[in-house]
């Protein structure tokens, strides 16, 4: 037998936080509870907030083929995004990476990672996005 440190427990007393791209995975699977809000908009990427609590807000996107984000960080927050259908295209400053986003595949973002996200294929796509904390976007030249 070994033990365990009473500060690696979580405590019965102590809410547990569902990482966001659980909390976006779950989204993603329950279209009912977002499809009456889902609209593509020729001119710009559209987005709307499908609920906030007092940790997270939950926003849904939809991307028209061309188009994309500025580059761009969320400041302090940290969440996840969950590709629903179509393909998303992921830039991420630090690593240099270009990644194919396919649906059921999540990426997790930390404060201030600088990413640009587009959708670069023939169809649309969708996503949901979490954000542990206000949903901040700033953009970089």
């Amino acid at each position: 037998m070994f033990a365990v440190p009473e500060n690696t427990v979580a405590l019965a007393a102590a809410p547990a936080l569902k990482h966001p791209a659980r909390i976006a995975v779950e989204y993603a699977l329950d279209r009912d509870r977002w499809k009456s809000h889902l609209r593509y908009d020729p001119a710009e990427r559209f987005s709307v907030l499908l609920d906030r609590t007092g940790d997270h807000e939950i926003w849904l996107m939809s991307w028209l083929p061309g188009q994309s984000t500025d580059l761009h960080d969320h400041g302090s927050a940290t969440g996840a995004f969950t590709i629903v259908s179509g393909v998303l295209t992921e830039r991420v400053m630090r690593t240099g990476d270009t990644l194919e986003l396919r649906p059921g595949q999540s990426r997790v973002f930390a404060p201030h990672y600088v990413h640009q996200v587009s959708n670069q294929g023939a169809d649309p796509a969708v996503s949901i996005h979490v954000y542990r904390a206000t949903r901040e976007m700033r953009t970089y030249p």
